[in-house]
């Protein structure tokens, strides 16, 4: 099974870039330290938090439509649908589920119970 980094998507909306061209189909690729790190050093997020995600998503989207790259001018023009879509599959596919198959004692139900993160 090979290892997945990147993530294909289609913005429900998509980006209008100032020719009017509309890009849509885009990568995602999944986040590391250093992604979630840097952003908090930025004067704008430190002044307003809610940029933060801005700033992670314009490191973390390798492509989208045809633009040359993925600047924070390119995320804070999304329209909001497209930005809350982006930030949920953000957060599904950096997300570590620890999940473990687990059998009920007293009435042999099987299910799957999910474990808490490191640190909650």
């Amino acid at each position: 099974m090979e290892f997945k980094t990147e993530y294909e998507f289609i913005l429900p909306r998509g980006y209008v870039d100032s020719d009017g061209t509309v890009h849509r189909e885009g990568v995602m690729r999944l986040a590391n330290a250093k992604d979630e790190i840097v952003p908090l050093n930025d004067l704008r997020v430190q002044r307003n938090r809610a940029y933060l995600i801005i700033v992670l998503l314009s490191r973390v989207m390798t492509h989208l439509g045809t633009l040359q790259e993925v600047s924070t001018g390119v995320v804070e023009n999304l329209f909001a649908g497209d930005l809350r879509f982006l930030e949920e599959m953000y957060n599904r596919i950096n997300e570590d589920e620890a999940m473990v198959r687990v059998t009920c004692p007293e009435c042999g139900h099987a299910h799957s119970k999910e474990f808490g993160r490191l640190g909650e």
